[in-house]
């Protein structure tokens, strides 16, 4: 059906009563899960959307849905949230999956019936249903650093994790260093994959071999830095240099270099991603490539209110830029071992 229907048609089609229908809108838990399915999935034939002015007004609240709330990176992300709401007199709900990366049907019932100003979710995704539940009550969101594809018709807010992958590389590359490894977040993010993608693609640009015996993947924490570095670095002929998906794991990456007696940077030369501000106090400090956090959550904070206000964003794809910084943990590689590698890069 073309036409846009009414509560009561909804209601009459699916064999319940009308304030039946405006529970499942509202996001009430005393609807059975059969007469919840029938009716979301006629508010979807239908294409119904509430509208704001002719319903209850939204509640001043941003609800902010986070697949995991355990680090200094959330906390950097709440930070620009909060910067944005305090602005406009709003609050913030917080929520998380626990590290899954889709949130289940108990929190969009909790959203639906807080009736927020709009959702962000960060990392974290909407299926199809759930995100024609959240339009259908004209409750807006909006992905911030999505973890897999978003589509081209969801807005987002993300950063050049490629070319922060590339400029790191190309850091190591340009003190001399030829023997890189990556110590990686899971390839099936889209943020990480990237970040491969950026050193292998600085390597190549530049001649030296990409070598897939020197990249280990694993989840952006401190432990999979910690375990993956120590196999890189108890290997014979070990990299001078790492790159590691997250500052997290650059630290996890800090403690197996100090329990094998090697130095920063005199040993070892290492470079993080995110900087967190825990990059600037580490010994030695950490060099590592800016994902400008607080300022991407305030992007996605303000993308929200917009559309909630009737404002579309001119693109619903938003990139910030990333930037190299450098510090301490970076330096030319052991004169001995620079020799051998240029004598193998020169042979070649």
């Amino acid at each position: 059906m073309t036409r846009a229907a009414t509560l009561a048609e909804i209601a009459r089609e699916a064999g319940v009563s009308t304030p039946t229908v405006s529970k499942v809108l509202n996001g009430r838990a005393d609807v059975a899960s059969s007469t919840r399915e029938r009716v979301e999935e006629l508010l979807h034939q239908y294409g119904y959307q509430r509208r704001r002015g002719n319903s209850a007004p939204s509640s001043p609240l941003l609800e902010l849905a986070f697949h995991e709330l355990e680090s200094a990176w959330a906390m950097e992300v709440i930070r620009g949230v909060e910067n944005v709401v305090r602005e406009e007199g709003m609050s913030v709900v917080l929520s998380q999956s626990s590290g899954r990366l889709s949130l289940g049907q108990s929190w969009l019932d909790g959203v639906l019936a807080r009736r927020p100003t709009g959702v962000l979710l960060v990392l974290s995704g909407l299926d199809r249903a759930q995100q024609a539940q959240l339009t259908s009550r004209d409750i807006p969101f909006v992905v911030m650093d999505p973890a897999g594809d978003p589509g081209q018709d969801l807005p987002a807010v993300g950063t050049t994790n490629w070319n922060g992958g590339v400029a790191a590389t190309r850091h190591l590359l340009d003190l001399g260093h030829r023997r890189i490894g990556m110590v990686a977040g899971p390839r099936w993010m889209m943020c990480s994959r990237a970040r491969i993608d950026g050193y292998r693609a600085a390597l190549e640009t530049t001649g030296v071999a990409f070598d897939p015996e020197l990249i280990r993947e694993g989840s952006f924490h401190h432990e999979t830095g910690y375990r993956e570095g120590l196999e890189l670095l108890r290997r014979k002929d070990r990299p001078t240099a790492i790159f590691t998906g997250n500052d997290l794991q650059a630290l996890g990456l800090y403690e197996a270099a100090r329990e094998l007696g090697l130095r920063i940077p005199e040993d070892l030369s290492v470079v993080g991603f995110d900087d967190l501000p825990i990059a600037r106090w580490v010994g030695p400090p950490l060099t590592t490539v800016r994902q400008p956090l607080t300022e991407m959550a305030e992007v996605a904070a303000r993308m929200v209110i917009d559309l909630a206000r009737g404002n579309p964003p001119s693109a619903l794809r938003v990139d910030l830029a990333t930037s190299l910084v450098e510090r301490s943990s970076t330096a030319r590689p052991p004169a001995t071992t620079e020799r051998r590698h240029l004598r193998n890069f020169e042979s070649r």
